[in-house]
């Protein structure tokens, strides 16, 4: 199985505790989701902890996929990880981290994945896949100044 990894990095202005109470509630996912992928959640408790589970809809080019992860480590407020128990990948473990840094907090993101069909996914990983995952943390990254900006001087 070819592995795949993606980084990000963003600075928020917002304390940890803030930040991390945020992606604790299942129902913000849908607001930092593009809508490109018609994200759905379709089950999620009321908070998450480790061994959650959530339960999505969406359309990835037009083909209705769903999804179920599990969060498989919880340390509020540093952090967490979610892993894919089924979907469109053979692998997906997304790992959050958050630590205070200059006033605020830096958001850590990495997620290693892996596509399924051999070959047909790493042509599927080179024309579009990543791009696409690329993609949907650039929205992200967009969402997140959005929903936590700077305070005027």
């Amino acid at each position: 199985m070819h592995t795949y990894c993606l980084e990000r990095e963003q600075w928020l202005p917002k304390p940890v505790d803030e930040v991390f109470y945020f992606f604790s509630r299942p129902e913000n996912l849908q607001e930092i989701a593009p809508p490109w992928l018609e994200f759905r959640m379709v089950k999620a408790p009321e908070t998450l902890g480790a061994g959650s589970l959530i339960h999505y809809r969406l359309r990835w080019r037009g083909l209705p996929i769903r999804w179920t992860t599990e969060i498989s480590q919880w340390n509020p407020p540093n952090g967490f990880v979610n892993r894919e128990v089924s979907g469109p990948y053979a692998l997906w473990n997304h790992e959050h981290w958050f630590v205070a840094h200059d006033g605020g907090t830096i958001m850590r993101d990495r997620v290693t994945y892996a596509l399924p069909l051999g070959w047909i996914g790493r042509v599927a990983q080179w024309a579009v896949v990543r791009r696409d995952v690329e993609g949907m943390f650039d929205f992200r990254a967009e969402a997140m100044r959005r929903l936590f900006p700077a305070a005027l001087s």
